[in-house]
């Protein structure tokens, strides 16, 4: 059975756990790292998405993405995240930093295509709610960079458009409105 954590206890020791790690003193459009988790978990749960996804909002960057190279824990104390937010929030931010986006993208929404892992080159197909999870918590830190960096919005929000459109089929109702209402105005 899967250790979960009461929400009340998990989101003060991950927010513990990014302060001790440094995420407070990175640097990140709109402010620190620290600050841009808090807004990708704050708009996950504007979105009423559930808590373990909302976890994964705030933890989304511990490993490094394809996009965010600087790891705050390395792979091998995976346990050690689990052990703050639980397995279930661990396994999706997992899955998000491990995405070979390059690969991964162009057919995600496309039924029974590979989720293609950089870290150990391997490629499967996630099961549909983690590629839901995936999706909504794509769409909330683009839309947060978006939102807090006009120059990348200004040079990516086509681009970002382009793929939340794909991703339609994967998004809640709530991340499509979103990524509409911010990105069509970009």
């Amino acid at each position: 059975m899967d250790e979960v954590l009461p929400r009340a206890e998990a989101l003060p020791r991950a927010e513990a756990l990014l302060r001790d790690l440094g995420a407070g003193a990175l640097a990140d459009p709109g402010g620190t790292l620290l600050a841009h988790l808090r807004r990708v978990r704050s708009r996950l749960a504007a979105w009423e998405a559930r808590p373990a996804l909302q976890l994964a909002g705030l933890c989304h960057a511990f490993y490094g993405t394809d996009g965010f190279p600087d790891a705050l824990l390395p792979l091998d104390r995976r346990t050690e995240l689990a052990g703050v937010i639980g397995r279930e929030a661990e396994a999706i931010v997992y899955s998000y930093a491990s995405c070979d986006r390059r690969a991964t993208y162009p057919v995600l929404a496309e039924p029974g295509a590979p989720f293609h892992d950089r870290f150990t080159g391997a490629h499967g197909v996630p099961a549909p709610g983690l590629l839901r999870d995936f999706a909504d918590l794509t769409a909330a830190n683009e839309l947060d960079l978006a939102e807090h960096d006009v120059a990348f919005r200004e040079r990516w929000g086509p681009d970002l458009l382009a793929l939340f459109t794909r991703f339609r089929p994967l998004l809640s109702r709530a991340a499509w409105d979103d990524c509409r209402r911010m990105l069509t105005s970009a």
